[in-house]
């Protein structure tokens, strides 16, 4: 006679069956996360575009660095003259730098809190 317990007289241990989940759809999440990255990177990306044509000293005239411009001065309306330092390139870095980072960061925070769910 054979015994399917490893140790005669005692028993196996089954682990109990794992709650049932309910059915969801992990792309949906995934996809809304890829969305808010897509568009936190975008408006950091315009803002720091904004920089560097300034800094570089871009002609104020051509069609593409007014867009860029009026994008910049839209994106970081809220932090416009937080700091109003004598030097002005420093205080075009931190006036657009300061949104820039911030929406990086809730942007891509906002992400993968929405990857987790």
């Amino acid at each position: 006679m054979s015994n399917p317990d490893p140790v005669s007289g005692y028993s196996t241990y089954q682990q109990p069956p794992a709650p049932e989940r309910p059915a969801r759809r992990p792309d949906n999440g995934r996809r809304l996360a890829l969305t808010v990255c897509t568009i936190a990177d975008t408006a950091a990306g315009l803002l720091v575009l904004w920089v560097l044509l300034y800094l570089l000293d871009a002609n104020q005239a051509n069609v593409f660095v007014d867009f860029v411009h009026g994008t910049a001065d839209w994106l970081a309306g809220w932090s416009q003259d937080i700091f109003t330092m004598d030097t002005e390139g420093l205080r075009v870095v931190l006036n657009y730098g300061l949104p820039a980072v911030l929406y990086l960061l809730i942007g891509h925070g906002i992400a993968s809190r929405l990857n987790r769910a």
